[in-house]
Parts: structure tokens; sequence; C-alpha cells
């Protein structure tokens, strides 16, 4: 069964300023988004999940869905705020959705296939792709799941222009994942590389810590742990303004409680993103790069 990507767009970009997701870096108006799928489509995919927001749906069909007509299956799903289990009433100074763990959850009713999460504004490259879906391909949902990730070297991953979110990983001795902290103020302050901790204080890191970008692979057992998580996660904050239901929360509780497991696969590709409008030069002269050495046309959808 080939797998589906799934994408996480549905963020409005406060600190880019402006729809990143659809923001040209390409030659001739792709997206980081359209070398995503591009890749996906090279490493076997058959399908692709937008997980957007209905206020910009318009644009985003206009975006994709005619340049990919009849080269990979489409679908859309929204993430709203008011996404949450029947009875909960959450505090009105609530204004995003409710994180990357919530983003997967809206997709549970259109993917029925191994899945691959990634997020709309990162680059991952092609062995990425490839890497994580010949995984999945060898894995089926046992009693215990068998789910994976790919994972960057932190030093590779940060900005030039402010800080950075990040889940910090830790492996045992076969690459499987032990525990991932989701740092969420990574940044380079004088030539150091710092984290803020939860009391406000910094924390030296050496670079060569292994993090996730957001890719992952799951089977459609993991929207089931999803959902059970989420509504007790979301019983708790309803009240809370600023609450995350992450990716790596639910991915650390299987864990620890012995009901899946997860591989930690190495890409020698290099990330790039634009979390911030300045990152955006550097990622069109990374793809200026990457189809001079022929990696990818010119022209990407000819």
């Amino acid at each position: 069964m080939k797998p589906t990507l799934l994408i996480l767009a549905a963020g409005i970009g406060s600190r880019y300023g402006g729809l990143k997701q659809v923001d040209p870096v390409g030659p001739n108006g792709e997206a980081i988004i359209d070398y995503s799928i591009y890749d996906a489509i090279r490493a076997g995919f058959g399908k692709v999940v937008f997980v957007i927001r209905e206020s910009f749906a318009e644009e985003f069909s206009n975006s994709f869905s005619k340049k990919l007509e009849g080269k990979i299956e489409t679908a859309y799903v929204f993430q709203e705020l008011n996404n949450v289990p029947d009875g909960i009433e959450y505090t009105s100074e609530r204004k995003k959705p409710w994180g990357t763990g919530h983003a997967v959850l809206v997709a549970k009713n259109v993917i029925n296939e191994p899945f691959v999460v990634i997020n709309a504004d990162d680059f991952y490259g092609h062995s990425a792709y490839k890497k994580i879906g010949d995984y999945l391909d060898s894995v089926t949902d046992s009693e215990i799941p068998d789910y994976c990730m790919v994972g960057y070297g932190l030093q590779h991953t940060l900005s030039e222009h402010g800080y950075v979110s990040r889940g910090v990983c830790e492996t045992d001795k076969n690459n499987y994942l032990k525990t991932v902290i989701e740092r969420t103020h990574i940044e380079k302050v004088d030539g150091n590389i710092l984290t803020e901790l939860d009391d406000g204080s910094k924390m030296e890191m050496t670079g060569k810590e292994v993090v996730s970008m957001n890719i992952w692979g799951f089977t459609p057992s993991y929207f089931d742990f999803l959902e059970k998580y989420f509504e007790a996660f979301i019983r708790k904050n309803a009240g809370n303004s600023k609450a995350e239901f992450y990716i790596p929360f639910v991915v650390n509780e299987l864990i620890k409680t012995s009901k899946a497991k997860l591989k930690v696969l190495e890409s020698k590709d290099r990330w790039f993103g634009v979390t911030y409008k300045e990152d955006k030069k550097l990622a069109v002269r990374n793809i200026a790069g990457l189809i001079k050495k022929g990696v990818y046309p010119e022209k990407l959808w000819d």
C-alpha cells in the first residue's frame, strides 16, 4: 500500500509575516511544498493530504490542485480551533488551534494507510522520503506498532534570524527513540547555541544533538492513540490559551508505556526552512543550487 504524505499547513505564519506555505522559492513560482510533494512522488507515495485552515482553502486549492492533477491523489482537511470533542468549552482567549498533534488528528477520516507527517515550510530532501517510505513499507500494525522519524543534526537546522522550536531526541544503541523533548526556543547567541528552559534559564547545546524536524512515519493505529490522548489533554487544558498538543508528547507517552516503538532514521540531505521572512533568500539559493546539480528540473511540474 503506497504511503500518504500529510502536510501540516494550517499555520498563519505570524513570525514570517504572511502565508509562507505558498510563498515561491523556485524559479517558476514553486513553494517548498512543491519540492516536498515532488520528492514524495519519486519515493512512491500515492496521496497527499493538506491540513489547512478554511480561511485560505481557496488560495491553497488554486495553488496546488491543478498542477497535481494526474500526478498524485490530493485531499484537504481543516484544522480549526473548534475541532474538539463534544461538550468541551475552551477559553475565549484562545486564538489558534491546538498544535501539531491536533493537526494530525483532523486527518483521521481521510487516511487509512501508512503516512508521513511533514511541515509545509520545511525542506527535507529526497533521501528522507525514500528512507521513511521504505521503512513504512517494511512494517505493519502489530500489537506494538513500529513507527519512525528522520533525524537531523541540530547545528544544521538553525535560523540565522531568530529562535526555532526543535524536538531533541535521545536514542538507544539500535537507534530506537528513548525520548524526545520539545524545546520551543533555541537560538544562536554570540556563536553559542542556547535553549530556554521552562524556568526561563538558558542551557547551552553542542549542536550535534539529533533533533526532530517533524518528519514522522506512522501507521493508522497512531490515530487511535492521538484521539485518546487529545481528549485527556483538552479536558485538562481547555482553559489554557497557550497549551499546545505536540506530536512528541504522544510519541513519548507511547514509548514510555511500551505501547509503540519508533526508529530514528538519518538523512544525508540538508534541511532548510522558512521560519522567518529573512530565511527565504537562503531557501531560494539552496533550491537554485539543487537545480544546478540536476536534483530537480528548472520547471518542476512540466
